[in-house]
């Protein structure tokens, strides 16, 4: 294991998908990062079971028991500062964060959400993609701004939408790649490859992908490619 590995907190609120992502790469003996806390608002939330199985220490801490979200984030700073976190991943943290939270971690603070930002910010992410006619989605991990899923991008994974897709099996898609990308990210960070330059992440040691990404395939590409039928949004309602 790499010494002086950097203390992860992890906020969840709901089944942990990205949470595991993150303890599997914590398991490797080359990683640079370790999770000191999973911490989450939800009492019973299956991230919960996924970090005390892994035998890594948690925290309940319950929105609804303060009188304001101040109150609560308070609570949330002081248990995470405890740990000696040097970065906080937000993972399916269902509560919007106050600035004076943000700029308490500035720069430490991470995300990832389910499409190519800035396209598709906020919730009901996959519905609306499919609403909109677009051809590619995705995910993006970015460093958290006052302004909800904004702030710097370190890391997208371009994810295609297929015909017949519904918001259950393209959100399936995309979380393939969070899974992905996530630990990435982490990873960079804690190798001490990341700066910030502005509104643009510089990464050492990094190159951009060559091929353009074409959605639908031209039918020269298509001989051999199973075709899927083609459904209207209008047919999925």
């Amino acid at each position: 294991m790499p010494k002086n590995r950097m203390a992860v907190a992890v906020l969840a609120s709901g089944r942990g998908s990205n949470l595991q992502a993150l303890i599997d790469a914590c398991d490797a003996p080359d990683f640079p990062a370790r999770i000191a806390l999973v911490l989450t608002n939800v009492p019973g939330a299956n991230a919960l079971a996924r970090a005390e199985q892994a035998g890594i220490p948690t925290a309940v801490i319950d929105h609804r028991r303060f009188p304001s979200r101040e109150a609560f984030e308070a609570a949330m700073r002081e248990r995470i500062n405890k740990t000696g976190a040097e970065l906080v991943c937000l993972a399916g943290f269902m509560r919007l964060l106050t600035p004076g939270f943000v700029a308490a971690f500035s720069d430490r603070l991470i995300n990832i959400h389910p499409s190519l930002l800035p396209a598709f910010p906020g919730l009901r992410v996959h519905g609306r993609v499919l609403e909109s006619g677009a051809r590619f989605t995705g995910c993006t991990v970015h460093f958290v701004s006052a302004e909800t899923d904004a702030g710097p991008i370190l890391i997208q994974a371009a994810v295609p939408v297929h015909p017949g897709d519904t918001a259950e099996t393209l959100a399936a898609r995309v979380l393939e790649s969070e899974v992905r990308v996530y630990p990435q990210a982490v990873r960079w960070i804690g190798e001490g490859r990341v700066r910030i330059n502005g509104a643009v992440v510089e990464i050492d040691g990094v190159a951009a992908p060559v091929a353009a990404l074409i959605n639908p395939l031209p039918e020269a590409a298509t001989a051999g490619v199973r075709r899927q039928p083609t459904i209207s949004i209008s047919e999925k309602k």
